[in-house]
């Protein structure tokens, strides 16, 4: 009878586990927001983005994350019905993300305001970057992405605010700077924690 339990309980911790690493589903949404990511910062380096669009187009991705996290956090992953939500908003990004690139707009790459924006927005994406490949390999789970997509979508939320005027100041990018450095080292150690499976 105690060898029957102990077989029990293992195998509940490792349904348990296996339950707890993130699910292609959430992958897939992660891999969209870096690809998101590069997109917009490649509208800036193009000139085909000004800042202020780059705000606005962070905004919404601000919104995409914390959806993520809300329905990862919810339901342990994403339902189909969670994905089909995302998918519909992220495919709303992309069609802005088109034609804010497209609306003849011209922003100045080589500005001070624009190099900073780019900076931030490629450190976006290295982020998102490193929290996709935590749930592809396993050493995140579902709540640790959720958790990570939140810290995300604050960074963006501060990034559009900082943008809204079309300019941002070194002294914004500062304090986007150290909102990201925080979140970087977040996501460290939800990788190292021993959590994912």
């Amino acid at each position: 009878m105690k060898i029957s339990v102990v077989v029990t309980a293992i195998g509940v911790a490792l349904l348990t586990e296996s339950a707890l690493a993130a699910g292609p589903n959430v992958q897939g949404a992660v891999q969209r927001d870096v690809n998101q990511q590069d997109r917009i910062e490649q509208g800036l380096k193009s000139g085909e983005l000004t800042t202020k669009e780059a705000g606005r187009l962070e905004r919404q991705e601000a919104k995409i994350e914390r959806t993520e996290a809300r329905d990862v956090k919810r339901d342990g992953g994403l339902t189909k019905a969670d994905q089909a939500h995302i998918t519909r908003m992220q495919d709303s990004a992309s069609a802005d993300i088109y034609r804010d690139k497209h609306n003849g707009a011209a922003g100045n790459p080589d500005s001070a305001s624009s190099k900073r924006m780019q900076a931030d927005v490629q450190r976006d994406a290295n982020r998102e970057k490193r929290i996709g490949q935590g749930a592809k390999s396993g050493s995140l789970t579902n709540g640790e992405v959720s958790s990570l997509e939140r810290g995300e979508a604050r960074v963006d939320q501060k990034e559009a605010r900082d943008a809204r005027d079309g300019h941002v100041s070194a002294r914004e990018q500062a304090g986007i700077r150290k909102a990201g450095k925080r979140q970087s080292h977040r996501i460290h150690h939800a990788k190292h924690d021993g959590r994912g499976s």
